[in-house]
């Protein structure tokens, strides 16, 4: 690709004075991924409607959203225990103006390479934290006129369903629209240092997401399977494809006939049996996979709209490659079905409560876009699929259109797996998936040949 020339480098405040403070964080955004997590839009030409500036546009409403959103404008920092609070100082936000000789079909089919780490802000993590901004974005003008908007959002302060909403609040300012949901900031709701309301019973405690993942038999952890080769493949389904797996899940001995398999379900259980096949696994290989569940309607009450934190948690199903391989796929997704469903009020609060008497964090702070080899869980024989197929992922407009194509930059690492909705709305899926080099093309003859 065309080198990328960079113009200018902006830091946005907020365009009025907001509130500042130490600001507490809740238990759940302290734990898991703490790093940035990069996302993607590529935009044709502005339409001729437009009159306006690019960068300036981007720029003045960056600044509009801030004040409603001004966590975003913060900065981190460390407390003792591995824990951090959020510094809302209005230090604000990074935006780089760069451009490029490219042209959007120099991209093909948008397969994330390590091309689009020139078009996404990079995150100097040797830097202090404090000196972090907790979001960077880089508009890239390239030859044909069209644009890209790279953004770098800190997973610490935010989760992908309030990054969106940032995203699509600072869209509609830019648009001239007022606000469609106003943020809601307080995070005690979910903050471990208020008092947990009694229980009816002395709730059972099992968090799995908490303990040591499986490694492979004869390892005593997953470092060398961390550090080896891996690539990273998009995967279509398509609508009769998925129709196809569910029909075939949802008629097993496995399914709940008053409810069925979701889309999730059906599709995380042959993933997960899929990377089975493919890593080779002896059928006594201990193997979990890692699902991100939202918790914002499962808790009591629900969290208010527009809750602007994080409110995803990480539960766990576990199981042997042999189980999952030589069962149908009813029997993978049901392991997941369960897991999904012990999600209840109870044990979200038995896990702050857990999360409240460790004496240290950091052991459970996923530290692998730094590099780490550290972290709780990726890595052979496990995997991890993020579902982003209820975010509103699509449409975002600054006033020149909606972009031809918006997906995720290149955080990932071995068994690391998004699962998306497609940009075409027909129904189809798309997976997004990170495997060892050694193991990618028989994942995909199976993913394909085992529908």
């Amino acid at each position: 690709m065309a080198p990328i020339i960079l113009r200018n480098t902006y830091t946005v405040v907020p365009a009025e004075p907001a509130w500042t403070g130490r600001f507490p964080l809740a238990e759940w955004d302290q734990v898991g991924t703490i790093t940035h997590v990069p996302t993607i839009y590529f935009y044709d030409k502005p339409s001729e409607s437009f009159q306006g500036d690019v960068v300036e546009t981007l720029k003045n409403s960056l600044s509009r959203a801030l004040f409603h959103f001004y966590p975003m404008a913060g900065r981190l920092r460390w407390l003792p225990r591995g824990r951090l609070e959020l510094d809302c100082n209005a230090a604000g936000v990074t935006l780089i103006q760069a451009e490029s000789e490219a042209k959007l079909s120099d991209f093909n089919d948008f397969t994330p390479t390590p091309e689009f780490e020139k078009l996404i802000p990079q995150v100097n993590y040797k830097s202090p934290i404090e000196t972090i901004p907790l979001l960077l974005a880089q508009v890239t003008k390239f030859n044909c006129g069209g644009l890209s908007l790279g953004v770098n959002v800190s997973h610490a302060v935010v989760d992908g369903q309030s990054a969106l909403h940032f995203l699509s609040e600072w869209g509609r300012i830019a648009r001239g629209e007022p606000l469609k949901t106003i943020p809601f900031l307080d995070r005690k709701i979910l903050w471990a240092g208020e008092p947990l309301p009694p229980f009816a019973s002395p709730p059972q405690f099992d968090h799995k997401e908490f303990e040591q993942p499986p490694f492979l038999i004869g390892e005593t952890d997953n470092v060398e399977e961390r550090k080896k080769k891996t690539t990273v493949a998009m995967l279509k389904l398509s609508k009769p494809q998925l129709e196809k797996l569910r029909s075939r899940v949802n008629t097993s001995e496995f399914a709940d006939p008053a409810r069925g398999f979701t889309r999730y379900e059906t599709v995380a259980g042959h993933v997960w049996r899929c990377a089975c096949k493919a890593r080779g696994h002896s059928p006594e290989q201990p193997t979990a996979l890692g699902i991100c569940t939202d918790i914002r309607r499962r808790v009591e009450p629900p969290l208010p709209r527009g809750y602007f934190g994080n409110a995803t948690l990480d539960v766990v199903a576990a199981s042997t490659s042999g189980e999952l391989i030589s069962n149908e796929l009813g029997f993978a997704s049901g392991k997941i079905s369960k897991a999904i469903k012990n999600l209840t009020n109870e044990y979200v609060m038995v896990g702050i409560q857990y999360l409240k008497n460790q004496e240290d964090l950091k052991k459970l702070q996923d530290l692998h876009a730094l590099g780490s080899t550290e972290g709780p869980f990726y890595g052979n024989p496990n995997l991890g699929l993020v579902s982003w197929l209820t975010l509103p992922m699509y449409g975002l407009d600054f006033g020149w259109g909606k972009e031809v194509y918006m997906g995720p930059g290149t955080h990932y690492c071995d068994g690391d797996s998004l699962l998306l909705p497609d940009q075409n709305e027909d129904g189809s899926l798309v997976l997004a998936t990170c495997l060892q080099v050694a193991h990618m093309e028989a994942f995909k003859k199976h993913f394909y040949e085992d529908i």
